[in-house]
Formats: C-alpha cells, structure tokens, sequence
C-alpha cells in the first residue's frame, strides 16, 4: 500500500486501488503504511483516506503522523494536528505528554527553542502532565542552545511543582549540556545530584564526563576519572568512547604521544578502535604535522586491522592539507574519493570551497558550490553537521556579484539542518537589499528572529529603505516594529518615510497605528503627516480613532491644521465632525479663523442641525469671542422658523444693529434683557 502511494500521486484513482486492496482497514495496515511513506502530503492524504474509511485514529496513529510532520519541518501542519486531535477523535483520543513532546523536539530540531518552550507552558496551562520524557527533552534543547539559567529554573521545577523524578538520562543532558558550555563545574554539581537522589550513573554518564572534562582541557583529571570507573563498580567499565574521547582530548593539546599510549591501553583491554577512534587520532596526527605518523597508521589500518578510510578519514586529510597551504593535493583526496566511491559530506565540501576562495579561486568554487546544492548534500542525515559559518566566504562572493539567489537556495538547505549563523543571516540580507529582491531579504529577517538573533541597525535601514523604495510600506511598518522589539531606535526620517508612504496608500488603519507608536516612542510628530492621517481616517469612516489622535497628539504638545481638516469635513459633507473638531479647538484654545466658525454654522443650518449650529456659537460667545458673525442672520432665522425662540433671541442680542430687521424690513428695537437660557 505505501509503495502505492508513493510512486502515485493522490487522485480518485489511487483511493479505488487502495481501496481493493485493503477494503476494511486495520490499525496494522494504518500504522505499517504510515511508516512507510515518504512524503507528509502523502501521509496526511492517506491518514484522511482511512479516517473516511471508516477507521478510528487511535494515539499511535496521530503521535506517528506528528512524527512525520516534525521530521520534515511541517511544523505549522504539526502544531495544528496536535490541536486538533481532541476534535477529530470526538474525544476518544486525549491529548497526553508525548505529543507535545515530539512537537516539542522538533522545534528544537528547527532550532525554534523559543517554540519549545512556549509549547510547554501551553501544555501547563491546558493541565497535561508532564513526563520525565517532556523535561529531558526540553532541558536538552535549552542547553544546545546555551540557556543554561533556563536549564536550572526547568529542573527545578521538575522536582518542585512538578514532582517528576529525574532519570539517568536526565543527569546525562544536564552534564553534557552544562560542560558543553563551559560549565564543568556545574556538570560536576549535577553528577553529585544523582547520588542524593539515588539514581546510578552509567558509562554514558562517564562518558559525558570525560568528554567535558577533555573539552576544559583537564584531560589528566579524566584519565583519572576513567582509571576510577571500575572502583565505583564492576559492571562499569571504559568502552571505545571512553578512550577515543581521551585520545581527541590529548591530541587537542597537541599530546599525540600521549594519545598513542591510551591507543595501546585500549587494546590491551581487549577494545578494539573504530573509524571514530582513527580518524580522531589521524585528525591530531595531522595538526601535529606528523604526517609520516599518519601515514604509518593508514598503512597499518589497510592492512587487516579492520579499519577502512571513510568520509570523516578523506576529510581530516583534505582539511589537513589545506591547513597547510597544499590545495593541490587537498583536491587530489578529493579525487581520490570519487574513485573509491567514497560519498563527500558537507564538510567535505566546505573546507574546499573555503580554501578555493582563500585562494580567490572563485570559479572553481562555485563549481563545487553548484555541485553541492543540486546533490541537496546539506539535507542528508549522513555526515556531520554543516557548519554555516564554514560558507561564509562564498556567500559574501556570491552576494557581491548579483547571485544572492543561488546563496539563499543553499543557506535555507543549512537552515533547514537546524544550523545557525548570524553574519551570514546579514550577508545574504545585505545581498538581496543590493539586488532589489527586498521582500527575499524579510523573509530572512523574519526566519533570523525566529532563531533569536537580533538583526543590526545596517540591516534594518537597508530593508525598510528598500521596501519603501519599491512601494511596500506595509512591510516596511512592520520591519520597522521588528527594529523595534530588536531594542533599536529607527531616526525620526524613518518614522515619517513609512507614514508618508502608507498615507499615500490610504492606509488608515496602519497609519494610525504608527502615529500612536510614535507618540509612545516620543518620536517628534510632523504636523502635514499628522494633518493627513486625521483626514484619511474621516474619509476612512474612523471619526472615533481620528478624535482619540487628535487628542493624543495634544497632550503630547503637538497640534494639526485644524483650518484644515474642518474645511476637509465641509467638503465631503461631514459637518457633524466639523463641528465637534470646532469646539475641541475652543476647548484647547487653538486659533481658528471665525470665517471658519461661520462656514460650519451656515452648513449646520443648511441641513437643519441647529441644535449643534447654535451650540457651536454659544461655546465661541462663552469662549471670549465676541466677533460678529455673517452667518448670524441665517441662524436666527431657522432658530426661528424651527420654534426655537429662545435661542433665536440670544442671537439676536448679539447681533449688531443694522443686522436687526423684522420680516418688513424695519428696524426692531434691541433688546435691553440678555437672554439666560439657551
């Protein structure tokens, strides 16, 4: 069934062969199959087919299909299939420990660990129980990417809230972790635990030990360590990591006889050395510069002693050489290997291609560059991990040559390793900004911060003076917020730049945003942008949002054209907001033109708003503005006619004489009584 599957695509076609090969279908079948399949398209496909089969998913089937997702970073499609579990059982399958746990560590396989550890806390507030299997693997993501305060808070926690009883494993993590970074002390401090807590230590935790301690350079401390192994216990004895561990130790300090003592120690145990132990060996050799030794230890190994040449062997010597200017013969090994059917790893690669560009032979180097990227060698499991940095030098000619694209392909396939390098996040950035291609360079500032690297102000600038460029405010705004959150401080220009843009764009929403922004940052506001954006957003139908700036912007000591946007508001028949943008200016002593003043009453009047016409006068009258009004013949008139006496009579107190005529056209005598009431 999953041969089936994998070499069709899905169709109505293949659902009907599917069918008559398994009509009913089993949890073996469900569970056999989806291990089987390649692709996680293909999966969820055939894990929907099932289900519409009639087959009840069970946990199994759901944590195998999470799996699948993980392994090939379909994390999105991972985290919503974790959600969705509950739904799509109808309950019958409840959430538990171990599917968070898989999506847990393939966040952290991402190099996502701020996804891991949000995911935790989810599962703490949804009430799942956390295993001991949940902990190691969160204390082992946090460690790998050195948050070691984080470690200790998680394992604390672990015994006191949680009351989960670390395991060997545990301790395994935790001493690892900690002398990985540094830490030796700490990674002691934690081998001590296990005896407080009663929990035995095994020849991995031995392991990890010595590792730790080689790494700190204490490499005699370990030899000791190891020499007291069987002391603690007889079932505890060194194995070939052991030894091989103090033979990379010894040759790091540059103690190769040393090495090849604990070489002959090893055999006498009756252990017999790997590819690992050789090649380590063979490695110190040749940064010693003994390379006759090295030479004497392949012979021996090609002579029955059970150790052939492998990828990691071609790659020490490759490296070896050009350490020591010889590239010549580091690509003769190069050679050599392809004849011997040898498969190259990244490191293979790296170490040429940096050399070649050491060397500025750039040609050569994109050769093997173009090699590496359509053998897709980075996206395979074999080999060590690719080193990012390792690309440095070929990015940088790639991306000052008009070839960012080509570099980006590769560093996504690094990416995708769960490798990291922060400069080379900026090369290509930097390189997509040169090129146009400003929306590429985002994405990759998007996948940076992601990782936890904080983009530089160059960075930043470059972006969002390019997507400006080519008419992406949007992106720029939220770039902008990014620089932000990266505790950067954009320049005032930059400010203004996108708010013009998105004014431009009749962005109203996005624009309101950043002006709030801005007030919140004190960043100098610029009264025409200010002016424009209280215009869109009337346009826009925001009045409420327009008002909230309007004030805003007042209280933060800047002010609008106010002349403006009332005359604005006139135009598109928007009295209402005209007037009450009028009585706010009164309330905040803003200068205003009574020409204006008189140009919203009249148009008050026009469409029968007096209560808000005559209202608007009386606050100029209680403002202190006893200037005459044009309009106040009109005014009275419809008070008036509307029955509204009262308030028709307080105007006519104020008007002047030669404005005082009844309907005949005479003059009527002014009232000596000022009206009271309004």
């Amino acid at each position: 069934m999953a041969s089936l599957i994998n070499s069709n695509p899905w169709s109505s076609h293949l659902q009907s062969s599917l069918s008559s090969l398994s009509p009913s279908v089993s949890t073996t079948t469900v569970s056999q199959t989806l291990r089987r399949i390649k692709t996680p398209t293909q999966a969820l496909k055939f894990f929907n087919w099932a289900e519409a089969m009639g087959f009840s998913h069970n946990p199994q089937s759901f944590f195998m299909l999470l799996e699948i997702f993980g392994r090939n970073r379909n994390l999105n499609a991972a985290r919503n299939l974790l959600f969705s579990i509950e739904k799509r059982s109808n309950g019958k399958v409840k959430l538990e420990d171990r599917f968070f746990n898989s999506l847990m560590r393939s966040y952290g396989e991402a190099g996502l660990f701020q996804e891991s550890v949000k995911l935790f806390g989810t599962m703490k507030s949804m009430g799942i129980s956390a295993s001991v299997v949940t902990f190691n693997s969160l204390l082992s993501i946090l460690l790998k990417r050195g948050r070691t305060s984080m470690a200790k808070n998680v394992y604390d926690e672990m015994l006191g809230m949680y009351g989960v009883t670390p395991d060997t494993h545990t301790f395994n993590i935790l001493i690892r972790g900690f002398c990985m970074n540094s830490m030796v002390d700490e990674g002691f401090h934690y081998f001590k635990e296990m005896s407080r807590l009663k929990c035995e230590p095994d020849v991995v935790t031995y392991n990890t030990i010595v590792d730790g301690l080689c790494r700190a350079g204490k490499v005699e401390i370990a030899r000791n360590v190891v020499k007291g192994m069987r002391k603690r216990s007889g079932k505890l004895n060194p194995n070939v990591v052991t030894y091989t561990t103090l033979i990379r130790g010894y040759c790091v300090k540059e103690g190769v006889d040393e090495a090849l003592c604990v070489l002959e120690e090893m055999a006498s145990q009756g252990l017999k050395p790997n590819e690992i132990t050789y090649n380590t060996l063979l490695k110190g050799l040749c940064e010693a510069k003994k390379l006759d030794k090295v030479k004497e230890v392949l012979e021996g190994t090609m002579r029955g002693e059970g150790f052939t040449p492998d990828t990691c062997t071609f790659n020490t010597l490759m490296h070896s050489h050009c350490n020591a200017g010889n590239l010549e013969e580091a690509l003769k090994v190069f050679t050599m290997m392809s004849e011997l059917q040898v498969p190259p790893d990244s490191a293979t690669y790296s170490v040429l291609i940096r050399s070649l560009c050491q060397r500025r032979d750039y040609g050569k180097a994109e050769e093997l560059f173009d090699e590496l990227s359509k053998k897709q060698i980075l996206l395979s499991d074999r080999g060590c991990t690719p080193v990012v940095a390792s690309y440095k030098p070929i990015f940088e000619y790639l991306c000052s040559n008009g070839r960012t694209k080509k570099a980006d392909e590769v560093f996504r396939q690094l990416l995708k390793r769960g490798t990291q390098d922060p400069p080379s996040f900026k090369t290509l950035i930097m390189g997509h900004c040169r090129e146009g291609t400003f929306e590429a360079g985002y994405k990759l500032l998007v996948l940076m911060l992601r990782r936890d690297f904080v983009p530089d102000v160059e960075i930043y600038d470059s972006l969002i003076d390019g997507l400006l460029e080519k008419g992406k405010p949007l992106l720029a705004q939220q770039t902008l917020e990014k620089m932000l959150k990266s505790s950067h401080l954009p320049k005032t220009s930059t400010f203004h730049s996108i708010l013009a843009a998105l004014l431009e764009m009749h962005c109203a929403r996005e624009s309101a945003i950043l002006v709030i922004l801005m007030l919140e940052k004190n960043i100098r506001q610029n009264i025409n942008l200010s002016t424009n954006l209280i215009r869109l957003l009337f346009s826009e139908g925001m009045r409420d949002k327009a008002f909230e700036i309007v004030g805003m912007l007042h209280d933060n000591g800047y002010s609008i054209k106010i002349e403006e946007v009332v005359e604005f508001l006139c135009q598109i028949g928007k009295l209402l907001e005209a007037c009450e943008m009028l009585q706010f200016s009164l309330r905040k002593q803003e200068n205003v033109s009574i020409d204006i003043f008189n140009q919203v009453i009249l148009g008050l009047c026009d469409i029968n708003k007096l209560r808000e016409a005559f209202g608007l006068y009386y606050q100029l009258i209680e403002n202190g503005d006893h200037q005459q009004l044009p309009c106040l013949i009109h005014l009275k008139s419809a008070l008036e006619v509307a029955g509204r006496s009262v308030e028709a009579d307080f105007v006519s107190k104020r008007m002047p004489k030669h404005q005082l005529v009844d309907k005949s056209g005479k003059s009527r005598p002014q009232l000596r009584s000022c009206c009271t009431e309004c």
